[in-house]
């Protein structure tokens, strides 16, 4: 588990020491961490709920999820978090949030939502995103916006607009679920520059709220959070807030960010040429660079990271597969026995060849993909062969797959300036495979590092910046060191061969 060291041994150490907490909002599960400040260990992380939350899905290409339910979850991690630490509330310091990108929560004026969250893999604002891209004018999206509005956060909003209009009329505030999170936390309706980009409402020119993207879709100013610094003091635990979660009224809130650059801060992926990688429901590769940059086809996304400001500007350049550790998810349900587990589907898999026989696998199952323009081909398997092709090769095609969309991405990110020689990556994903891990290092001829953090601790540590326990982010998060790497072998051929047949077969479709 991470390599954790407990917490101390006893109750007067324990009410001494200062203790940090942060939260990690998934569309699968919210994770909890507490982090010693002094030492920066994390004492206890858990994850509530054990199984996988319900996705909504009433239409085709539709993906939401209640945000109370959101709230539930972050009650019950944080209770079943303090009992098993033992740590009073009270030497709590500071609150870090970090959450699934992209969604969208509408609330009334009493911070109760009006529908139900539309999540980062749904797909129904992209003909609303793509038209506005070609009224706007796509020069001056990319150059102000760095993005085409595409299927982000400013067009769900749209969407509900155009129909739901009495849904619409009932809207207070516009927020990102991270927004929603300390909302209900703090009684604050807040959002940061970092937020705003990641929904096409942040204009990086002149620093602000996007009023070409309000003024184009109709929206009022209004509508949206004041904006506050991604570290900064945001707001304070209510005490309808500390009963619900046990918690100390007053505890500060000092940090909240979208997952993908919390993940790169957990990883110390701060400054330009560092390159951070996730492998959860969706994949990512999230590198960072000095200037506003983007994509003329926005298969790739430009964001402010955590540490962007317009004096020193640090976009990091974002490459989603939307179609990834789902798969993965898919196999182990439906051609897995029962109750098979991942460590056994690795061993199946690593006993097929490389390349599965020639079996391929496209991923492309979970909405839209933003590297394919917004395309949703769905996932496909090609050159099936029942009596060549059994379990081990669908395991590993599977597995495979997910990596050669690693790598078609990635060749994007260096049109744009990124050349990975090293991915960090968290401990917590499909990078705990050896044949994924083993594929992509060799398709990409760079080392892996798998780091043990996750995101909770990395929003935990944030907060400890805003709160003053730390002086610097860099301070905050010391060294990253590796428990483990995976680095590219000179037999790269067979991985190559593989991925040139794949990827003959995507384009294909």
């Amino acid at each position: 588990m991470f390599g954790f060291k407990p917490g101390p041994g006893n109750p007067i150490t324990k009410r001494m020491r200062m203790y940090l907490l942060g939260y990690d909002i998934g569309s699968s599960s919210v994770k909890a961490a507490l982090v010693d400040q002094e030492s920066g260990w994390a004492v206890g992380v858990v994850q509530y709920p054990p199984s996988e939350m319900p996705i909504l899905s009433p239409h085709p290409d539709w993906a939401e999820q209640e945000p109370e339910q959101w709230w539930e979850n972050v009650c019950t991690a944080t209770q079943l978090l303090l009992e098993k630490t033992g740590i009073d509330p009270a030497a709590i310091q500071g609150i870090g949030i970090s959450y699934q990108m992209h969604g969208l929560v509408a609330v009334d004026e009493a911070g109760k939502s009006v529908r139900p969250a539309i999540i980062w893999c749904d797909s129904r604002a992209v003909e609303t995103g793509n038209r506005a891209f070609k009224e706007m004018g796509e020069t001056a999206c990319l150059h102000s916006l760095l993005n085409s509005p595409g299927n982000f956060t400013a067009s769900k909003l749209k969407w509900v607009k155009d129909h739901e209009a009495a849904c619409y009329a009932r809207i207070h505030k516009a927020m990102l679920p991270g927004d929603y999170i300390a909302l209900r936390l703090s009684g604050e309706t807040l959002t940061t520059p970092s937020g705003l980009s990641e929904g096409i409402l942040w204009d990086f020119q002149r620093n602000q709220l996007a009023d070409q993207v309000l003024q184009y879709f109709g929206f009022d100013p209004a509508l949206f959070p004041d904006v506050v610094p991604t570290c900064s003091l945001q707001g304070r635990v209510t005490p309808e807030a500390a009963l619900a979660t046990g918690l100390k009224a007053g505890t500060p809130i000092g940090y909240r960010a979208g997952d993908q650059p919390n993940n790169a801060l957990s990883l110390k992926v701060l400054d330009p040429g560092e390159v951070a990688a996730t492998g959860g429901t969706s994949g990512v590769v999230y590198g960072v660079v000095d200037r506003p940059a983007f994509d003329p086809l926005s298969r790739v996304n430009g964001f402010a990271h955590v540490n962007h400001s317009a004096g020193t500007p640090r976009i990091g350049i974002l490459l989603c597969i939307n179609g990834a550790g789902i798969l993965y998810s898919w196999l182990r349900q439906y051609v897995g026995h029962a109750g098979i587990s991942y460590p056994e589907m690795e061993a199946i898999a690593a006993s097929a060849p490389i390349g599965s026989d020639a079996l391929c696998i496209l991923p492309f199952g979970n909405g839209a993909e933003r590297m394919l323009e917004n395309r949703n081909p769905g996932a496909s398997i090609h050159n099936l062969h029942f009596n060549r092709h059994g379990q081990a090769h669908l395991f590993r095609a599977g597995l495979e797959g997910i990596a050669f969309a690693f790598a078609y991405g990635v060749a994007l990110l260096k049109d744009m300036g990124l050349h990975p020689n090293v991915l960090r990556v968290g401990n917590d994903n499909l990078f705990q495979s050896s044949v994924f891990s083993e594929t992509v290092a060799h398709l990409l001829d760079c080392r892996i590092e798998v780091v043990e953090t996750t995101g909770a601790i990395g929003a935990a540590k944030a907060a400890g910046v805003a709160t003053g326990g730390y002086t610097s982010l860099q301070e905050a998060l010391g060294s990253t060191h590796a428990k483990k790497t995976f680095e590219p072998g000179s037999n790269r051929e067979p991985y190559l061969a593989g991925y040139e047949r794949w990827r003959e077969n995507l384009l294909k479709g």
